[in-house]
């Protein structure tokens, strides 16, 4: 079932059109930023990491759904796309955008703890995920998205996936939720 009722973040429209202007092909779904909207509303004062700003769509969500007392740290290794997400989230205080490689910058943060991980890029999610969950606190959420086939994958990437759930399956500190909904989500919570 398809949710037709979703009410946008203020700023989404015209970030989705911004990103439109320059050919950006790698929205967020809007079924994940709705959970995302839903969860992060879950954490008060909660310190939230997202790894893949692109140019701020996934973004809108979690700052809409984020009190006064939280922030947010969005990572991205791409200026341009961060250029546009600076347009709309730079005069708010509580967003922290920062171009990198998250790989660097999960390896250089290790001291750091949120109480929710977007991994919408490589980092994170592929690649250092073992010190990614180390930057969760207990009873946090860790959200992966695109965990069901997408027609712009590279040739082999399902074998990826497919390891990484493996994994992850396999680990006896989280408990873990596959849905097959949106572009196919993992919740990750960390029990110890």
């Amino acid at each position: 079932m398809i949710d037709t009722d979703i009410i946008f973040p203020e700023q989404f429209s015209r970030i989705r059109s911004r990103s439109e202007q320059i050919n950006f092909s790698m929205p967020s779904d809007l079924q994940t930023g709705s959970i995302l909207r839903t969860l992060v509303t879950s954490k008060p004062g909660g310190s939230f990491l997202e790894f893949g700003t692109g140019t701020g769509l996934s973004l809108s969500w979690i700052v809409e759904a984020m009190d006064e007392a939280s922030t947010v740290i969005s990572i991205d290794n791409n200026e341009e796309y961060l250029s546009i997400a600076r347009d709309f989230f730079d005069a708010d205080s509580r967003v922290s955008m920062i171009c990198a490689d998250g790989n660097d910058w999960i390896k250089n943060n290790q001291q750091k703890q949120f109480d929710l991980i977007f991994a919408d890029a490589w980092p994170g999610k592929y690649s250092s995920i073992d010190e990614g969950l180390l930057l969760l606190r207990k009873g946090g959420f860790y959200i992966l998205d695109d965990m069901l086939y997408q027609p712009n994958w590279p040739e082999g990437h399902q074998n990826n996936v497919d390891q990484l759930l493996d994994y992850l399956s396999s680990r006896t500190d989280i408990r873990l939720t596959k849905i097959k909904w949106s572009t196919g989500l993992v919740i990750i919570t960390k029990i110890n």
